[in-house]
């Protein structure tokens, strides 16, 4: 299981996958708006999205938990 944890804080703008959607490399999952710039997240490798912890809208914080991929 990969943890897919946040770099900076930031709110989500647009949440792209959902919890058993299957993902490839390098597919975006989410977009963060970060001082008004967008930055996107990639799976960092292919699998099934087993468990989503963020919602679009959501204020989040530096190392906060967004989603959980399984191999």
């Amino acid at each position: 299981m990969t943890r897919i944890e946040l770099e900076t804080a930031g709110s989500v703008w647009k949440l792209l996958v959902a919890e058993g959607d299957v993902v490839v490399e390098g597919q975006t999952l989410f977009i963060l708006e970060v001082m008004k710039m967008e930055v996107p997240y990639e799976a960092p490798h292919s699998g099934t999205v087993a468990a989503v912890s963020i919602s679009e809208g959501d204020t989040v914080a530096e190392d906060d938990l967004a989603m959980e991929i399984r191999s």
